[in-house]
């Protein structure tokens, strides 16, 4: 049967819409809230995906903890955090510090938290919370080089995570950049905050390189500050002092 004029143009129309929102679409992205930053990665990190976070050296425990909880913030603030790490992360970086993660608005009943004996156990509980839609983000934090930790394990957790849509952030502890499907890769480092009035500690601040970007390019450093009240970062202006930082795990 032949069609009409006007309907084989409606038909064009639909197929345009069709067609016009396949080739727009992309994965959704959360903003870090620093503009910079989210306009260098095309409105911020993608969702449902892996991104690894490596600490500048190993001084950088805390910062790396506490780039993590931020970040994770920005996420899904309706949703559980669940961080998994191993017993070896924990004695290297300190338990996570409760109060210290209440000062930047993350709040205990936001986290569960799962202490495991090893990086195999690690990956495997990893895998499986990946795959957990009800989650707002996963905090994977092993310490050193892993063997277990390959470009196979890093696969099967990008492909869970696009599975389910849960964001997952892994975090390595004084260790060397490797082969990864992580969709970005980040090095965070301590930096002097910028002291408040009658000389009361500023705001938790850090170096940020952007090591890697499977969708762009990278090679790019921010010096960044956290807002608390908006849970966002921000640029660090202004003469950095040193000291001021905030404790985010207990010695």
């Amino acid at each position: 049967m032949l069609e009409s004029p006007a309907s084989l143009s409606r038909l064009r129309r639909r197929v345009a819409r069709i067609e016009g929102t396949r080739v727009s679409s992309g994965p959704a992205r959360f903003a870090t809230g620093h503009a910079a930053i989210d306009a260098w990665l095309g409105g911020g990190l993608a969702r449902g995906r892996l991104h690894e976070v490596m600490a500048g050296d190993s001084e950088d425990a805390g910062s790396l903890s506490g780039f993590a909880a931020m970040l994770a913030l920005r996420i899904d603030a309706g949703k559980p955090l669940l961080w998994l790490r191993t017993e070896a992360a924990e004695r290297r970086a300190g338990k996570l510090y409760a109060s210290g993660l209440g000062e930047i608005g993350l709040h205990g009943g936001d986290l569960i938290l799962g202490l495991l004996g090893d990086d195999a156990a690690l990956l495997k509980a990893a895998n499986d919370a990946a795959r957990c839609a009800g989650l707002g983000a996963l905090v994977v934090e092993s310490w050193g080089e892993p063997k277990p930790l390959d470009l196979t394990a890093t696969r099967r957790l990008m492909l869970a995570a696009e599975a389910s849509g849960v964001t997952v952030l892994l975090l390595r502890g004084e260790a060397r950049e490797s082969p990864s499907v992580a969709d970005t890769r980040w090095r965070v480092s301590s930096a002097p905050s910028i002291a408040l009035a009658a000389d009361a500690p500023g705001p938790p601040a850090f170096d940020l390189e952007l090591l890697r970007r499977r969708a762009g390019p990278a090679g790019r450093r921010w010096r960044v500050e956290w807002n608390r009240e908006r849970r966002a970062f921000q640029p660090l202006d202004g003469q950095a002092l040193s000291g001021a930082v905030l404790p985010l795990a207990a010695g």
